[in-house]
């Protein structure tokens, strides 16, 4: 499915996308084509492209050719999502301890239809981060460890 998906291969593809796209939120999947949660989640990512074009861009990064994004939103579970709105980092609050990307694939089309129209609504308001639509037993749970240097 991720071949109806555009793909960013490239930290200069990925720095156009965030600077260049205007009142949409922009869907960046960080993960592997040949991973299976991320080939479900690219299922649902293109089921609903049509749908939210009008408020969203989504597009695949791969965690490979992107180290330095990778590192700096902390890519440590693939597949990840992250949303910008207007060159802005928007976070989401899904009840866990880390509000700066979706961890997981969605459990269905939905969810993430309400997701990214929360974001789009709470962006052009002005918010920076929002609370997540998604029922918390729909949110996928992960031990995030943090690392000090």
């Amino acid at each position: 499915m991720s071949l109806l998906l555009p793909k960013l291969s490239s930290k200069k593809e990925v720095d156009q996308a965030i600077k260049s796209t205007a009142e949409k939120v922009l869907v960046l999947r960080f993960g592997r084509d040949e991973d299976p949660v991320c080939l479900q989640i690219d299922d649902i990512l293109s089921k609903t492209y049509h749908d939210l074009s009008k408020m969203a861009m989504i597009y695949l990064v791969d965690v490979d050719e992107t180290p330095i994004y990778t590192q700096y939103f902390d890519i440590s579970y693939i597949p990840s999502t992250v949303f910008f709105f207007n060159g802005q980092h928007m976070k989401v609050d899904y009840g866990s301890p880390d509000h700066t990307k979706f961890v997981g694939s969605f459990k269905t089309k939905q969810d993430f239809i309400d997701l990214v129209e929360v974001i789009y609504r709470g962006a052009m308001r002005g918010k920076l981060i929002v609370q997540s639509p998604i029922d918390p037993k729909n949110v996928p749970k992960y031990d995030l460890l943090y690392q000090g240097i």
